[in-house]
């Protein structure tokens, strides 16, 4: 007879596979990114409308007036569709979950530079916005820093080793994960509807982002503990939990004012590699190092 956690682990994998798998097929993406080209014509088209006065009364209270926000609205869509890839990457190494989190923070730096441009009139001129401006330049040159991090970030992290050989302790590990994974997309799911009805009632939005990369700060300490039960070295402690201090500074580099954002999402960009490499060097079952302790 199997132990209840065994098949607590089976579910996990049974309810988590299908959707994956169905996520990451051609035909969704290619779904999905026509969605978004519809949704992005439609708004520009709304707004044109509300701009017009052909909109008018509570909905009409909620629609934007500048053509920008479509473009935020764009971006919004896509991070929302990298928030999902993220959480089904969570059972995979949590390297490879981290990479993933950079790529998010370097798409949000670059939102929040788009966004800025809801400052901007139409047509569009530097005059009197010349702080906007700056908060553009910082944005988007800060994203394109984690870019270039995140393309070091991954050399170093495909001489990473941190899975467990396979067997029934490597598919209890995974499938730990998995359930992980499924509470995180019940949460993303049951927050993301929470937000939609206060749009609809006329209320004010709660920062979706922030809040839920808040929530994530626990699924990477739980994470963490899930590794050290099944790696319990070390090294492997060591790695995992700087790994989740990476993460908690993208979570601070969200939450930061202008400039200050850019100046924390870089450092933990750093931070992740510096990690990676003093790992790979000192630390990995391929060092020169080990061996010779060893």
């Amino acid at each position: 007879m199997k132990h209840p956690m065994h098949k607590i682990y089976d579910l996990a994998t049974f309810a988590f596979d299908p959707l994956h798998h169905y996520w990451e097929k051609d035909s969704t993406q290619r779904a999905v990114a026509g969605f978004l080209v519809v949704i992005f014509i439609l708004a520009l088209g709304v707004i044109e409308m509300k701009r017009q006065g052909w909109i008018t009364g509570h909905f009409g209270e909620i629609i934007p007036t500048s053509h920008y926000m479509a473009i935020n609205l764009a971006f919004t869509l896509v991070l929302i569709l990298e928030v999902i890839s993220l959480i089904f990457t969570l059972p995979c190494s949590i390297s490879k979950a981290v990479g993933k989190q950079f790529e998010i923070l370097a798409l949000i730096l670059l939102r929040s530079a788009f966004k800025a441009l809801a400052d901007f009139p139409e047509p569009i001129t530097i005059t009197g916005h010349e702080q906007e401006l700056w908060i553009i330049i910082s944005d988007g040159g800060g994203a394109v820093v984690i870019f270039c991090l995140l393309g070091v970030y991954s050399l170093l992290r495909g001489n990473l080793d941190e899975t467990l050989k396979k067997g029934e302790p490597l598919f209890k590990f995974v499938a730990a994960k998995k359930l992980v994974a499924l509470v995180m997309l019940g949460i993303f799911v049951g927050m993301g509807i929470q937000n939609g009805l206060h749009v609809l009632n006329g209320e004010h939005p709660f920062h979706f982002f922030k809040n839920f990369y808040t929530v994530l700060i626990f699924s990477d300490i739980m994470l963490v503990l899930i590794a050290q039960r099944f790696l319990p070295e070390f090294r492997a402690i060591f790695r995992n939990s700087g790994f989740a201090l990476a993460t908690l500074l993208i979570r601070l580099a969200l939450t930061a004012p202008p400039f200050y954002n850019v100046a924390i999402g870089i450092g933990s960009a750093v931070f992740a590699c510096l990690l990676t490499l003093v790992y790979n060097i000192f630390y990995s079952s391929t060092s020169k190092f080990v061996q010779k302790r060893t």
